[in-house]
């Protein structure tokens, strides 16, 4: 009860209550998004709707994160991977919604911080906590005389690779961010499963993961098409920084590309339409990117596309618990 269900309920609680407490200070700050000119036609109602709401699943998480950590010290580097990232992002939103500073943060600025942000959360984990940055092998277990998942040690090589894990972790969960209750959906799915192979693990992360699940239902409750609000970069990195972190604390970044293969398939749909239009001197390879532009511009309506690409992260996630 104390160890989940406890944080899970608190966190859905305290998320709703701020949700009525921020919501009408962003729109009194006029936080307002400001959809893609060309984007699909149906997001042109979304402008003015007020962003930044990721504060109000993070500052329940946080505090009931905060609970735990006396108890529970290998959550530091998940709330350190959550701050760090959040705050990239709130800066990047202030800078663009607030102060209307063109688009926020420059790309060179932001993927430096990130670095930087991911170098802490590694620092984090060896300061803090007797984790090891050797790494499972997914499905190992199935070939190994005792049944055993492999570690893969990299060595000091471990860190470089760490960054990028994190890095392309934090900026999937960034792209996957753009339809009402998506990426708030798919990370949902994601943290259910973390908490289940937290404990078969015993990585003695199940509080965070929990609390971070309830965080994001109690978003979902605001977040849900039609949105009130969106997370902006203040949420949508802190996705990313609180999922890789956690997968690094059960040296499971290898079972990121499974679980949240939506993150992936998100940043590549991008890299993929930028590489063919430079190559092709202007054509699309999708009719646009993010991925999930491309299904909406196929016929699928936004509540399509949220609820398949949430089925498709939970029967990954069911795979990647099959391959611990």
């Amino acid at each position: 009860m104390t160890e989940y269900l406890l944080p899970l309920i608190l966190s859905f609680i305290l998320a709703v209550i701020c949700g009525k407490l921020f919501l009408p200070l962003l729109i009194k700050l006029k936080a307002a998004q400001t959809e893609r000119e060309d984007g699909p036609a149906s997001h042109k109602v979304k402008n003015g709707t007020p962003t930044m709401g990721g504060i109000i699943f993070l500052i329940p998480s946080l505090l009931v994160m905060a609970f735990y950590i006396p108890t529970h010290r290998n959550i530091i580097p998940v709330v350190t991977g959550i701050v760090c990232f959040a705050l990239i992002g709130f800066a990047d939103d202030y800078l663009k919604v607030v102060r209307h500073h063109n688009l926020g943060l420059r790309a060179w600025q932001k993927l430096a911080l990130q670095v930087i942000a991911a170098g802490t959360v590694l620092f984090s984990v060896h300061f803090f906590t007797n984790i090891s940055f050797d790494m499972r092998i997914p499905f190992s277990s199935f070939f190994s005389a005792g049944g055993t998942a492999f570690l893969a040690s990299l060595g000091i090589a471990a860190i470089p690779v760490e960054i990028i894990v994190i890095c392309g972790t934090v900026n999937g969960s960034n792209f996957t961010d753009g339809l009402d209750g998506l990426s708030t959906c798919v990370t949902a799915a994601i943290a259910a499963f973390i908490t289940f192979a937290s404990v078969i693990t015993n990585a003695g992360i199940a509080p965070a993961s929990m609390a971070f699940l309830g965080g994001l239902l109690g978003f979902l409750v605001y977040n849900h098409h039609p949105a009130k609000v969106f997370m902006g970069d203040t949420g949508s990195l802190a996705l990313g920084g609180f999922v890789s972190s956690s997968f690094i604390m059960m040296n499971m970044p290898l079972y990121i590309i499974i679980s949240a293969f939506i993150y992936l398939a998100e940043v590549m749909s991008v890299i993929i339409q930028v590489g063919y239009f430079k190559a092709t001197g202007g054509k699309r390879f999708f009719k646009m990117a993010p991925i999930h532009h491309h299904f909406e511009l196929s016929g699928w309506s936004e509540t399509k596309v949220v609820v398949i690409f949430t089925l498709v992260t939970v029967g990954l996630s069911l795979l990647a618990f099959v391959a611990i």
